[in-house]
């Protein structure tokens, strides 16, 4: 027994001789320069500024909304009668033209789809049929319908029979309660009805709709007063090429004839 116990001695010695204390060697337990970039407190810093980004960008939302009421929309269209600004009289060169926001609407009978459709890198141009010309038209009330109806009728009249150009009368609705999913549906099944026989008419005009919140929507197109009517010329690519607001004069109207033709000749 004993001499087993001399045999261990030098063995227990030798092994704890191996073992380093940590104290002696602190550099070795220290985190590595990349690890220390991912500390709690940079995610914390991280978390905060996404915060306060978001925060500074609902609180610009709210002052804006607070100074452009319905009250300050109605002024408005006591003096210009919803002539924000005059049609554009030519095609805005494709350099120069901003892409029309990407908008989900719904039909009546429960379809949707995405505006506008253009031709893109996710898209085979050779499967889906890209219109070389779309006017949409943009309603935020019931009031606009008639500045619409202004441009939109002329526009069916003359490219009823043409191919490759697509009309999209779009009403939005932003109201909470009616974007509640019960009264969404109730709508929708009411404007199954028409309210006239559509069987003697020889052209028409579809109507499409998209609910919910259209603020950064409006924001991007720089669409201020929501009692006027808004109609945007694209082209293949979901450029606006051509704009008009409010009621439709006789030469914008014309404006907006030639441009189109002159798009589908592009």
């Amino acid at each position: 027994m004993l001499r087993r116990l001399n045999r261990l001695t030098p063995l227990c010695s030798s092994l704890q001789d191996s073992i380093v204390p940590l104290t002696t060697q602190p550099e070795k337990i220290l985190p590595s320069p990349h690890l220390a970039r991912l500390t709690p407190q940079r995610f914390l810093d991280i978390y905060q500024f996404a915060n306060k980004a978001a925060i500074k960008r609902e609180r610009a939302r709210i002052h804006d909304e607070m100074n452009r009421g319905l009250v300050t929309e109605m002024a408005e269209l006591q003096k210009h009668g919803g002539k924000v600004a005059e049609a554009n009289k030519v095609l805005i060169p494709a350099t120069a033209a901003v892409k029309f926001p990407d908008l989900e609407v719904i039909f009546s009978d429960g379809e949707t789809m995405k505006l506008p459709i253009r031709i893109s890198d996710e898209v085979d141009a050779d499967k889906l049929s890209v219109p070389k010309a779309s006017l949409i038209c943009l309603s935020f009330r019931a009031y606009s319908q008639e500045m619409v109806n202004s441009w939109a009728m002329p526009f069916v009249e003359a490219f009823s029979k043409s191919e490759g150009v697509h009309l999209y009368q779009v009403s939005l609705i932003d109201s909470w309660l009616l974007c509640r999913s019960p009264i969404k549906r109730f709508l929708l099944w009411t404007m199954k009805k028409p309210n006239h026989d559509e069987s003697k008419d020889t052209l028409r005009r579809p109507m499409v709709y998209s609910f919910g919140d259209h603020y950064y929507f409006r924001k991007e197109l720089k669409i201020l007063n929501t009692l006027t009517g808004y109609i945007f010329l694209l082209d293949n690519f979901g450029r606006v090429r051509w704009q008009g607001f409010g009621l439709a004069t006789k030469d914008e109207v014309s404006s907006l004839l030639s441009c189109t033709s002159l798009l589908m000749n592009e």
